[in-house]
């Protein structure tokens, strides 16, 4: 997935922060950041690895990780009384596990790893073109990526409208 995870975290975090309740500030923004956090092994990918391991076989982008490291911080959050602790890593946890179900459609996430090698792919991307990116952005599975940004575009200008609507601007 190229562009899609980011407005996927919004509008995961949206659905999950929709309430009557008030919501701590920075959850939103912990959601957006979780949506992206697994692709951040791209650094090691071009600058360190150079390209020589797919950079889903990483740490970042083992799901198990995740789920341990958030239930260290429920715990942590728990024993050191963060109000809050719980909901941001709920939060945080969900927008990951998205990212990794994403990348799941076209590429191999290990589901099961460091207790299991195998990869789930959902689709095979056939190379095609000489520049690996056109493979994926001319594949039937980029539309996904597209409908996507659509949805959250869609959702964010509804809410800016709506909000912009007060009393005093209706009149």
């Amino acid at each position: 997935m190229f562009i899609g995870h980011l407005p996927a975290g919004y509008l995961l975090t949206k659905a999950l922060t929709r309430g009557p309740l008030p919501l701590p500030k920075g959850l939103m923004a912990m959601g957006l950041v979780a949506s992206v956090l697994p692709d951040l092994d791209l650094i090691w990918f071009y600058l360190v690895d150079a390209r020589q391991t797919v950079h889903h076989a990483y740490l970042f982008h083992m799901p198990l990780f995740w789920v341990a490291l958030a239930a260290g911080i429920w715990g942590l959050g728990r024993l050191l009384r963060w109000r809050h602790a719980g909901l941001f890593a709920a939060v945080a946890l969900a927008n990951l596990l998205l990212h990794m179900g994403l990348d799941t459609i076209a590429g191999g996430i290990g589901w099961l790893r460091p207790f299991s090698e195998v990869e789930t792919t959902l689709v095979q991307v056939p190379a095609r073109y000489h520049w690996w990116v056109w493979n994926f952005v001319l594949h039937w599975s980029f539309a996904l990526e597209i409908l996507v940004v659509a949805a959250a575009g869609m959702v964010f200008w509804r809410e800016r409208r709506f909000c912009a609507l007060t009393p005093e601007t209706a009149l």
